[in-house]
């Protein structure tokens, strides 16, 4: 871990709680246009995860009249005052990013959000500014587990992909990040705890925490 020079961070579930809105919006979502949600919604995105190709995906499956554009739209405004207002970081999150522009390690976002709702969450809670590029779902870009997303965040921080570590949540962005050629550690989050154990075998640490996925990461680089 000596060569890490880059650091990118997916957002949602890894630096930010806020993976249960939007289940509640999947579920408001397909609800007001009278469909249940399935069990299995989420297992066979055929395509990628960003945020243009999970709009696609609902129009498809559910035979939706909505165009990919205004499902996004609407996706937005239904959430857009949570990350304005009330969702907040993971513990230790904005303490690992304050150490790292300390220590002239370069900053990154990938997500597969879009770039309105990023900005949004991360202006909310003053972290913003340290991120170098963001690479965002609503570019058009394969989503994760392609590994697109983090190689453009690589040549945005001007880094080659073997010095970047990228730090996710769920199995689709540990993927992404090893098909990047990247190391890749991962941290806890209810919402993908039925892959945890698929995840630790890929992964090059998981960690329960920011705190203890800091001490591990600077003790790693020494």
């Amino acid at each position: 871990m000596h060569n890490i020079k880059a650091v990118i961070f997916d957002m949602d579930g890894t630096l930010i709680d806020s993976m249960q809105v939007w289940r509640k919006v999947d579920n408001d979502f397909l609800h007001s246009r009278g469909l249940e949600v399935p069990i299995d919604l989420f297992e066979n995105l055929p395509a990628g995860n960003s945020f243009i190709q999970t709009a696609q995906y609902f129009k498809d499956r559910f035979s939706l009249p909505d165009s990919p554009e205004s499902i996004m739209q609407e996706w937005t405004k239904m959430v857009s005052h949570h990350y304005e207002t009330d969702i907040k970081l993971k513990s230790g999150a904005r303490e690992l990013i304050v150490a790292l522009k300390d220590r002239g390690i370069k900053i990154g976002l990938g997500t597969s959000n879009s770039l309105e709702l990023a900005r949004k969450v991360l202006s909310h809670n003053a972290i913003w500014h340290y991120f170098q590029c963001a690479i965002t779902g609503d570019l058009d870009l394969k989503g994760k587990p392609y590994p697109d997303i983090y190689l453009l965040a690589a040549k945005s921080l001007q880094e080659k992909p073997e010095n970047c570590l990228v730090v996710e949540d769920t199995l689709t962005g540990v993927q992404a990040g090893k098909a990047a050629g990247m190391k890749v550690f991962a941290v806890y989050d209810e919402d993908s705890y039925p892959y945890h154990s698929m995840m630790k075998e890929i992964v090059d640490g998981f960690y329960p925490d920011f705190h203890i996925l800091a001490t591990e990461l600077f003790r790693l680089r020494k």
